[in-house]
């Protein structure tokens, strides 16, 4: 990871290299100046110049615009063996928002007023990676060092006016302060707060990628902070589509690095659940019920949903444990999101009781030595053969001559055979 990102940097220094070269201003820019002074690896490199588009495509072959209006280009670059696509944009100030996302218009300008325009002091920093030796290398309009020394999240200039502008700040200002550990600073907290009901003018899309780099675990993101910082800021109502609630998450918080996404919005539910109805709320919940509106509001893929709904529904039979048979204890564990559910499952330290949850694990560390899913020893066509017509009788037999499999029971075919001419 290091030696691509060390490529990668130098992709970028060449890129601002060539620009300087034809007399222009040129700066790495933002997130991977941050990530570099708090001595991370940047995911990418990104330059600002105050070369305009038709500028910087003719000094870069293969430079192609994504987006025009903003003056940004892609420029491909090859570093040993590897292409990066380095995106340039041009300094530029922002005209009137009217939809809360993006700008009406903007102007070409130079790089204090592109500064001034950004998110957050902390992306608002640029670098030379050029300086002469004895230069300060790092650019910095709007004290965003001095914050990043502090461990701060604070908007550039008016908060009001910067989540006035685009809503979606509002989730990156938690992103930020989750994945750094910063406090959101005091002023930049109040106007989330009082702009929070906005937050649904955003689309489903982006709402919900940012969600899901927040909330998957990761060594980028804590969720725990995470939705506890999204509670706090009162932005939980738009996400899961009910009422704004600040509960504490333990399950969320206990949840260890191979949780999915889904299970991490499933522990949320959870923990909200347990919250408002206690011993209860695992017994009471309904799946289908309870992810549905995370499915538009996050904008989840069918994967995404089908598995939050699936580890619910788990963790809800899971509940009966006790009572079920050894085959309906295989039947858990052979469905697919079995290993997510369990984690989850071990995770939520509210109605689930220590006893319940040590059954479980004991049950399950023995079962999980034998064969969860067998072939079956017998077929639809063999109980035709003993003269069932097709029909639900035929799938029920099936079904329990399976669960005696499953129970050990029936040891072969022959067993299997002679248990159904005995239920015929």
């Amino acid at each position: 990871m290091s030696k691509t990102s060390n490529h990668a940097r130098a992709a970028a220094m060449r890129v601002v290299q060539r620009l300087q070269e034809a007399g222009y201003v040129a700066y790495l820019a933002g997130g991977c100046v941050r990530d570099t002074l708090l001595g991370r690896w940047p995911k990418d490199y990104d330059v600002a110049t105050d070369a305009e588009p038709p500028q910087v495509k003719a000094l870069f072959q293969g430079a192609r615009l994504v987006g025009e209006a903003f003056g940004v280009l892609l420029v491909p670059r090859h570093e040993a063996e590897h292409r990066f696509m380095i995106e340039v944009a041009t300094f530029r100030t922002d005209g009137p928002y009217t939809d809360g996302r993006r700008p009406t218009e903007v102007r070409f300008t130079d790089a204090r007023q592109d500064a001034a325009r950004r998110d957050f002091t902390i992306n608002g920093l640029f670098e030379n990676p050029l300086a002469p030796d004895g230069h300060d290398p790092i650019i910095d309009y709007v004290d965003g060092r001095v914050d990043l020394d502090r461990g701060v999240v604070r908007a550039i200039g008016d908060p009001e006016q910067r989540f006035g502008e685009d809503y979606l700040r509002m989730l990156r200002a938690v992103r930020f302060a989750a994945r750094f550990q910063f406090q959101i600073e005091e002023a930049t907290r109040a106007a989330i707060v009082r702009h929070a009901f906005r937050l649904g003018q955003i689309s489903a899309e982006r709402i919900g990628q940012e969600s899901k780099a927040m909330l998957s675990p990761g060594e980028d993101s804590r969720p725990h902070e995470a939705v506890q910082l999204i509670q706090a800021l009162h932005l939980d109502d738009t996400l899961l589509g009910e009422d704004h609630a600040e509960v504490p998450t333990p399950t969320v918080k206990n949840l260890p690095p191979e949780a999915n996404y889904p299970t991490v919005l499933a522990a949320w539910i959870l923990d909200r659940r347990a919250a408002d109805q206690g011993d209860d709320a695992c017994r009471k919940l309904d799946p289908v019920h309870s992810a549905a509106p995370l499915r538009t509001r996050l904008c989840l893929s069918n994967d995404q949903h089908g598995g939050l709904t699936a580890v619910l529904a788990l963790v809800r039979r899971v509940m009966a444990w006790p009572t079920l048979p050894v085959a309906q204890h295989k039947r858990l564990m052979a469905d697919r999101y079995w290993p997510q559910a369990l984690l989850l499952l071990r995770s939520h330290l509210g109605p689930i009781d220590a006893t319940l949850r040590d059954r479980v694990n004991a049950d399950a560390t023995i079962l999980a030595a034998t064969e969860l899913a067998p072939d079956p020893f017998v077929h639809g066509g063999d109980l035709i053969a003993l003269g069932i017509k097709p029909g639900p009788a035929l799938g029920r037999l099936l079904t329990d001559v399976y669960d005696a499999q499953l129970e050990d029971d029936v040891r072969n075919r022959e067993e299997a055979l002679a248990w159904l001419r005995r239920q015929v």
